[in-house]
């Protein structure tokens, strides 16, 4: 008896054929996301009565893509990562030519051609193609890992990056920038040797800085180009008028309003048409308003909780491809949580960068759900016995 005892004992303290699964970071989203439906919902019931006679239309809009954002999630932890490899170069070469077509069939909205229109369900493919530009680069860093760092290595990877990047840019500044960041970080994470990359950052920062210093000396007078009149009002919020400019102002005034503990959710003055947009790229000042310096410390902790558990994921999956899928995914996720904040703060010009699973945006949550969705079929792979929480990249 004692010797069967024993046997059962080893077999259950063998964890070499149990596989992981990262429930807390499943958690972390969940609990995001509900956050995210009342601060919503908050945000965004008084413009909903006024301008649809119905507080709850943002709210049901954004409950609808929850549901598909499930289940895309769902989906993606279904399928393992080598199938997703496998389909990689069709699926970003599919999503690239969707997002030129948007430049000739896409739909208009707030004077921007950024979506495609089925039926009722709109939806911007550029977000598709955050999903595209991390698959792919996963798949080529997998598929050529004795080529990391050489030039051919870092100028294919810059022409997939490029290829994403520009059909996006023509219509969407901001969503290019988070795409093209996105795909750096990557490549810099892949590469051995690091000097000829850091050469050419530095070369396209300089131009960057070049180009920003020549548009910041040309905007001390009001300017007609919108992108111009976010920069002159950046530098001069002061001299906002309800025409213009207005939106950053009342950012900076709710989130001065908060106080440590905020006003209480429901609260908040600046959403009552003062500030537009206060559901979607401005709801971190709703939420500084109504929840104050504690609720902000508590949404930024679940955040840094969430990173932390992707990486954790990244450094422990079982193969490169899997690695750079959690690479990938924490480097969009922290872009635009640190993005969005900065323009809410005016630290940085106005700009429409999403909370992600706060912020008002059907096709922003439906595909950052897709994303933690795959990274949770990466952490499926991994085996329990060689689970590291001390691991580095």
């Amino acid at each position: 008896m004692a010797g069967k005892s024993r046997t059962r004992i080893a077999k259950f303290r063998d964890y070499s054929k149990v596989r992981y699964f990262d429930y807390i970071l499943l958690g972390v989203v969940i609990l995001l996301l509900f956050f995210g439906i009342v601060m919503l919902y908050s945000s965004s019931a008084y413009i909903a009565s006024v301008k649809y006679a119905n507080p709850a239309h943002y709210l049901k809009k954004q409950l609808f893509y929850m549901i598909l954002g499930a289940v895309g999630m769902g989906i993606a932890i279904i399928i393992k990562p080598r199938i997703l490899r496998r389909a990689a170069p069709a699926l970003y070469w599919a999503i690239l030519l969707i997002n030129i077509a948007v430049l000739f069939v896409g739909h208009s909205g707030n004077g921007s051609t950024r979506w495609i229109r089925l039926g009722p369900v709109s939806f911007q493919p550029s977000e598709l193609m955050k999903i595209a530009i991390i698959i792919m680069l996963a798949c080529f860093v997998a598929d050529h890992t004795r080529y990391l760092g050489s030039m051919v290595f870092n100028l294919h990877c810059l022409f997939y990056i490029f290829m994403a990047v520009i059909p996006v840019f023509i219509t969407n500044l901001t969503t290019a920038a988070i795409i093209a960041l996105i795909g750096i970080g990557m490549l810099l994470i892949a590469s051995k040797r690091k000097k000829p990359l850091y050469a050419m950052i530095i070369f396209c920062m300089i131009i960057v800085l070049i180009g920003a210093v020549l548009i910041i000396t040309r905007s001390n007078a009001e300017p007609d180009n919108y992108r111009m009149r976010r920069i002159y009002y950046w530098q001069h919020p002061e001299k906002a008028t309800q025409n213009a400019g207005f939106q950053v102002l009342e950012g900076l005034y709710a989130i001065g309003s908060g106080g440590l503990f905020g006003k209480g959710i429901g609260q908040s003055a600046t959403k009552l048409g003062n500030l537009p947009e206060s559901q979607n790229d401005m709801i971190f000042s709703v939420i500084v308003e109504e929840l104050g310096v504690f609720g902000v410390i508590c949404l930024i902790l679940m955040y840094v909780l969430l990173l932390w558990r992707i990486y954790l994921i990244a450094v422990n999956a079982e193969s490169m491809f899997g690695s750079f899928i959690a690479i990938g995914v924490f480097l969009h996720i922290s872009l635009q949580v640190i993005l969005n904040m900065l323009v809410v703060t005016n630290v940085l010009p106005n700009t429409g960068v999403t909370l992600p699973f706060i912020s008002y945006g059907g096709s922003s949550l439906l595909c950052t759900m897709c994303e933690i969705g795959m990274v949770l079929s990466v952490s499926r792979q991994i085996r329990l016995d060689r689970i590291d929480l001390g691991g580095e990249f």
